[in-house]
């Protein structure tokens, strides 16, 4: 560890550098990903009728629960099955993973798609489930 502190001292200029581009493409990530809203955003959204939960974990996932009314699509057929979302049209689509790892590139392939108002839910299932919201077995 030392020698790293010693390397970052000796080389300032680089490693501010490095330090700068990583939080660049962390930035950029993140804004590409689209906007995500919280648990207690998503379910004011839901009690309005104004979301509609897109589950993209895999179907092993399922088990550990499911936001009730959410509809399963997995991560890996989104781009094909993305027109079954127009007849949502005008509601937010809120895009719900695991623990937030997958959505940035689940909204970027439906809005890829032509799928618009598409947020993913900050945190995913795990953000949800620690926020003590009902999660119900399939």
């Amino acid at each position: 560890m030392e020698k790293y502190l010693l390397f970052a001292l000796d080389h300032w200029i680089l490693s501010s550098l490095f330090v700068g581009l990583a939080v660049a493409l962390l930035l950029t990530e993140r804004l590409r990903g689209g906007k995500s809203l919280s648990p207690q955003q998503v379910v004011r959204l839901m009690n309005n009728d104004e979301a509609v939960i897109i589950d993209v974990r895999e179907k092993k996932d399922l088990a550990e629960g499911v936001i009730k009314g959410s509809i399963h699509m997995p991560v890996t057929s989104l781009k094909e099955r993305a027109g079954e979302l127009k007849k949502h049209e005008g509601k937010t689509i809120v895009i719900a993973d695991k623990m937030g790892q997958h959505s940035g590139m689940a909204v970027r392939a439906l809005a890829a798609a032509g799928v618009k108002g598409v947020q993913r839910l900050s945190g995913g299932i795990v953000e949800w489930r620690n926020a003590n919201l009902p999660l119900s077995k399939k």
